[in-house]
């Protein structure tokens, strides 16, 4: 495994590259941090941090941390400025995989193409790596001391994941979500539950690294706000279509399973050609509402266009 010295340099060298080829550097940073953070499985408890490592490491689409690493490049803030974030960004959404993923919530066996963590480890073994992946990210957030930014701005940030993952967030939206099994949202209803459950942890990994740049105006927090809102909401509107039209093999996790337990999603509740249509309307914006940056933030247009394209 590279060290984050080498990982700078091979980004700072590639710059010129287009983002979609600099994509495997990041992921490959991020693989870093991660490692450099979590337990070394050894440790004792032994069970539980491999537990936690099994969570993060070795899968996933990396898309929170990538998202961060584009903004800041968009404000022209260096990755080593953004690797705690994008540490803890990543942990919280590991977190909140194993969760979702256990018998009293989703009930899945398939995460990122192999067993999820509680089939793994046991259940109960799994509710503490989620509970100590939190607690480590926020750690994270506070301590790392290559951020360099004033202590109101990490403070900011650190309300900021605690907003986003609280029960005005993502576990407020997990709330919604459970509440729904069984009956008929409307459309507000479900891109309300989305915005939280998934949008409201995209939308904190643009806002993140819009704190951890020290210049940053009103304007371009309201631009990259705008931004993140419609990201995140096109994300989960895409997850939903992929649920109905994709494939277990190429998703990692079980297709199809909204409708086998009943749950209500967008292609459900609009139809396919209006969630679709929804999506490509959310990136859209998205994109527009990035005009203040000019070129700088092209990575981020490309993300937006990925987000509704993808097919896993």
């Amino acid at each position: 495994m590279r060290n984050s010295k080498t990982s700078q340099t091979t980004l700072t060298a590639t710059k010129h590259v287009s983002f979609p080829d600099r994509l495997p550097a990041y992921i490959a940073r991020v693989e870093q941090v991660l490692d450099r953070w979590l337990p070394p499985a050894g440790q004792k408890p032994a069970s539980l941090h491999k537990a936690m490592r099994y969570a993060v490491l070795d899968g996933g689409k990396r898309l929170r941390p990538t998202l961060l690493y584009a903004t800041g490049e968009t404000l022209g803030l260096a990755p080593d400025q953004l690797d705690a974030a994008a540490a803890a960004i990543e942990m919280i959404h590991g977190y909140s995989l194993v969760h979702d993923d256990l018998p009293a919530m989703d009930d899945d066996e398939l995460r990122r193409g192999r067993p999820t963590c509680h089939k793994a480890f046991g259940e109960a073994t799994a509710i503490l790596a989620g509970d100590a992946l939190q607690a480590l990210a926020f750690r994270v957030l506070a301590w790392d001391s290559a951020l360099k930014t004033p202590d109101s701005r990490r403070v900011s940030m650190l309300r900021l994941l605690a907003d986003a993952c609280g029960s005005l967030g993502m576990a407020g939206g997990q709330a919604i979500d459970l509440d729904a099994i069984g009956q008929k949202l409307s459309v507000d209803e479900v891109e309300e539950m989305h915005r939280l459950k998934t949008g409201a942890l995209i939308h904190a990994s643009v806002m993140l690294a819009a704190l951890a740049a020290p210049e940053t105006t009103d304007s371009q927090l309201q631009a990259l706000d705008a931004y993140g809102q419609a990201v995140g909401l096109a994300f989960q509107i895409q997850d939903d279509i992929l649920d109905e039209e994709g494939a277990t093999d190429t998703l990692g996790k079980t297709q199809g399973k909204d409708r086998l337990h009943d749950k209500p999603n967008y292609p459900t509740i609009a139809g396919l050609p209006e969630a679709k249509a929804r999506s490509r309307e959310l990136a859209d914006s998205a994109i527009h509402s990035l005009a203040p940056f000019g070129d700088a933030a092209d990575p981020l247009r490309w993300l937006a266009n990925y987000v509704v394209q993808r097919n896993s």
